[in-house]
């Protein structure tokens, strides 16, 4: 992934790195260049996508390419489709996982490895007031978290967090591939997670959605 390109979290941002990214002769490509400044669960799902397609280059029959399609369809509202499950309030990537059963959602910092997917949340707020963060875990060290994301207000790159700044951690890890294929089973939209826009919730709500354990 490049460095830097600055942070966006406007529409706009969501738009360009909607028209970034395309699926050609079954293989989705990425024009960061064109995406410019960008989020942080656009960030992941970008490194989401490479991961897949790091799969097929090891299996190609994994996900055949009318069912990775959806994948690549990065214009969805909060809560709708694949990347709007992934880009919206609080647990996004964990219900995508817990409903696709292709993962496991957990609370540990010492059974976390790098290259989790980890969403922060700076608050006990989660919904419509919360404020977090969607990285990548790259390890723990004392204290400090560190992380890859789109980090305000560079954009691409790493960065350290004290973990007593972090009120709610949650780590979800790709850990049955296979069933990414049953993607093209979930319903149009998410209504628990659309809902996250509109209405606060507790953590014991999304523990029980998400399937959260306290370890692997």
């Amino acid at each position: 992934m490049p460095k830097g390109y600055g942070y966006d979290a406007s529409q706009a941002a969501v738009d360009r790195l909607a028209s970034s990214v395309s699926l050609e002769n079954g293989i989705i490509k990425q024009d960061l260049k064109a995406a410019k400044s960008t989020f942080c669960s656009g960030a992941t799902y970008l490194i989401f996508l490479r991961t897949i397609e790091q799969l097929r280059l090891r299996n190609s029959t994994l996900l055949p390419e009318g069912k990775y399609a959806r994948f690549a369809k990065l214009g969805a509202k909060d809560g709708e489709e694949i990347f709007g499950r992934w880009n919206a309030n609080g647990p996004g990537t964990a219900k995508l996982f817990a409903d696709l059963k292709c993962g496991i959602n957990f609370t540990s910092y010492d059974h976390a490895y790098p290259g989790d997917f980890m969403k922060m949340w700076w608050t006990n707020a989660i919904g419509k007031k919360e404020r977090g963060h969607s990285v990548i875990y790259l390890g723990s060290y004392g204290d400090q978290i560190h992380y890859w994301s789109a980090n305000h207000p560079k954009g691409y790159g790493c960065k350290s967090v004290a973990k007593s700044k972090i009120k709610h951690v949650l780590f979800s890890r790709l850990t049955n591939p296979a069933k990414l294929v049953n993607a093209h089973l979930l319903a149009p939209r998410d209504a628990f997670l659309e809902d996250m826009l509109r209405k606060d919730f507790t953590w014991r709500q999304i523990s029980q959605s998400c399937k959260i354990k306290a370890r692997p």
